[in-house]
């Protein structure tokens, strides 16, 4: 069975657990999009999409990215008129949105995730996609306020609804809802414009990617904006069409499964050729993508 990426970009090398010792960050820089008055999106090469709220309760931020880059982080967020970083959020619990967790922790910041974060992050995983095993993470980048479904704070002027969506990039995926400001924060349920990568070693799977997008879409307007865990800033429209991609390929390849298909004739049958110029450009080769897609719906 294939089990393992072949790395290539540092999107996708980000996600590794190896990257943030071996990564040189003085040349990476943090950019900061205005998405509301108060909210911001900030992101850069290497990480995850951080959302930044300010206001009379504290910054607040959604992921944290890599340790070495807290100081750039915070020196983007007192750009934008941001206070000390009082909550975090974290989506999900790969190193790529959970690395800066620690300097944050120390500081005093409440961070906030799934109960499924914690559990990862407390002990040592195994990622097959990297062939590596994960360390637990140190004591101060732990969430220290958990829950199993949802949760809702009232920060800044809004109110902020974090709601799990199951197994879809991993089993602790939750999305994050400034409703008033009309912004969802989706981690890595979503990249823009790209495959997604279906951690299956997480409990990763198609079915809850697809799930995670209708969660979404549901919650979003015209007018909605939408963060999504790497890439541009997106729309509705936008995760309409992923959706619509995901619907189309998770029939193919289990009508493929149904046939009595190994994971090697799925992959040799196309099930995303029509989706690859759109789809297959980024760090998830299509190769890759049917194979997870595979695996998880053969779980």
């Amino acid at each position: 069975m294939f089990n393992r990426l072949a790395l290539g970009s540092a999107a996708l090398l980000a996600m590794a657990p190896a990257f943030a010792q071996q990564q040189d960050f003085s040349a990476v820089q943090i950019q900061s999009q205005q998405v509301t008055p108060n909210l911001f999106m900030l992101s850069n090469d290497v990480a995850g999409n951080i959302a930044l709220s300010t206001g009379a309760d504290g910054s607040v931020l959604v992921d944290t990215q890599f340790a070495p880059l807290n100081a750039k982080i915070l020196a983007a967020v007192r750009a934008a008129r941001g206070s000390d970083v009082k909550y975090v959020i974290n989506t999900h619990w790969h190193g790529d949105h959970t690395g800066g967790n620690e300097p944050l922790g120390l500081a005093g910041a409440v961070i906030i995730a799934h109960d499924n974060v914690l559990a990862r992050m407390s002990t040592e995983q195994f990622m097959a996609a990297f062939n590596q095993r994960v360390p637990p993470s140190p004591a101060a980048a732990l969430p220290v306020v958990t829950f199993p479904s949802r949760t809702t704070f009232r920060l800044n002027g809004d109110v902020v609804q974090v709601v799990h969506v199951e197994n879809a990039h991993t089993d602790g995926d939750s999305i994050v809802h400034f409703t008033n400001a009309n912004v969802i924060h989706t981690g890595d349920t979503y990249m823009k414009d790209v495959y997604p990568f279906i951690d299956v070693s997480s409990n990763g799977s198609i079915d809850g990617f697809i799930a995670s997008a209708d969660a979404v879409l549901s919650r979003s307007d015209a007018a909605t904006k939408i963060i999504p865990g790497h890439g541009a800033l997106a729309n509705k429209a936008d995760m309409q069409r992923f959706h619509d991609m995901l619907v189309a390929v998770r029939g193919k390849i289990q009508a493929l499964i149904d046939a009595g298909m190994s994971e090697d004739e799925v992959f040799a049958a196309g099930p995303t050729a029509e989706f690859d110029a759109a789809w297959g450009q980024g760090f998830m080769t299509p190769e890759n993508f049917t194979r997870f897609a595979y695996q998880s719906l053969k779980k």
